[in-house]
C-alpha cells in the first residue's frame, strides 16, 4: 500500500502508540488527523508535531463520533481509518461480583470493539469511494491466549479479531478496494501497561513494524512475541497459557 498523499485518522492518537503512529505515518508522507477524549494532551501532541489535525473526540460515544465524521468529511475525507483506541480497566475487579465489575466489563467492549464498529460503520461509503483504501484495527496478542488479570480486555480484543477477520472476507467477496490490516502486538511500553513487569516492546518498535506490514499489504501484522505465541498456541495452548499467565498472577488473583 502507498502511503505517501494519503490521509490517515488515528484514534486514540494523543499518546502512546497512536502517537507514534501518527509521527511515523507523517514521515512517510501521509497527512495525518488524531483524535483523543483529552484536549491538552491533543494540544501537546500538536506541538510536537504541528502538521497533525488533532480532533477532540470518544469513539465510545454515538454522537462524537458522528460530530468527527461530519468534520472529517468538511476536511477532505480520509483514505485510511486506524482505530488505535483502547481502554483496560482495573484488573482487581475481576470475578467480583458488583456492578463495578459490569461496568468496567462493559466499558472495554464499548471502547475496544462497539467503537470500532460503530467508526468502520460511519466512514465504509468515503472509504470505499477512494482508489486505495484501508482499515486498520489493533487487536492484540492477548486475542490467542486471555491473560487472568484482563479477562474481559482479552474477551475484547478476540471479539475483535474475529469481527475483523470477517469484515476483511466480506469486503473481499464484493471486490472492494478497502484493505483490512490486522496489528497484533505483544506488550508494548505504554501508560496502559506502566504497572506490569516483564519485556515490553517499544511504541517506535511496534509502529515501524506496521509501517512495514501496510507498505507490503501484510493483511494480518503479528509483532515481537506475538508471532511465537500465535505458533506455540496451536501446538501447545497449555504452555502458551501459562507464559501469558505465570504464577504471580494467580497470587494478584487471590491477594
Amino acid at each position: 500500500m502507498q502511503l505517501k498523499g494519503k490521509t490517515v485518522l488515528i484514534t486514540g492518537g494523543a499518546s502512546g502508540i497512536g502517537l507514534e503512529a501518527a509521527k511515523q505515518f507523517l514521515i512517510n508522507g501521509a497527512h495525518v488527523i488524531i483524535t483523543g477524549r483529552n484536549r491538552a494532551k491533543l494540544d501537546e501532541a500538536r506541538k510536537l508535531y504541528p502538521a497533525i489535525t488533532a480532533i477532540k473526540s470518544d469513539v465510545s460515544d454515538a454522537n462524537d463520533t458522528k460530530k468527527l465524521f461530519n468534520q472529517v468529511q468538511q476536511l477532505g475525507g480520509i483514505d485510511i481509518l486506524y482505530n488505535n483506541a483502547g481502554v483496560l480497566t482495573d484488573p482487581t475487579n475481576l470475578g467480583i461480583a458488583n456492578d463495578r465489575h459490569f461496568e468496567d466489563a462493559a466499558y472495554e467492549i464499548n471502547v475496544n470493539y462497539l467503537g470500532v464498529i460503530r467508526l468502520n460503520n460511519l466512514f465504509m461509503d468515503m472509504l470505499k469511494s477512494r482508489n486505495e483504501s484501508a482499515i486498520i484495527n489493533t487487536t492484540s496478542i492477548l486475542s490467542y491466549v486471555p491473560s487472568l488479570l484482563e479477562a474481559t480486555y482479552s474477551a475484547s480484543k478476540v471479539a475483535l479479531r474475529f469481527y475483523t477477520e470477517t469484515l476483511r472476507k466480506h469486503l473481499q467477496i464484493l471486490n472492494s478496494n478497502v484493505k483490512v490490516f490486522e496489528l497484533l502486538p505483544p506488550v508494548v511500553a505504554t501508560k496502559m501497561t506502566a504497572e506490569r513487569k516483564g519485556k515490553k516492546m517499544t511504541t517506535e518498535g511496534l509502529v515501524i513494524a506496521l509501517i512495514r506490514g501496510l507498505k507490503k499489504d501484510q493483511l494480518t501484522i503479528r509483532v515481537g512475541d506475538t508471532k511465537a505465541l500465535y505458533i506455540l498456541n496451536r501446538l501447545f495452548p497449555k504452555v502458551a497459557f501459562g507464559l501469558v499467565n505465570p504464577k504471580q498472577s494467580h497470587a494478584v488473583i487471590a491477594s
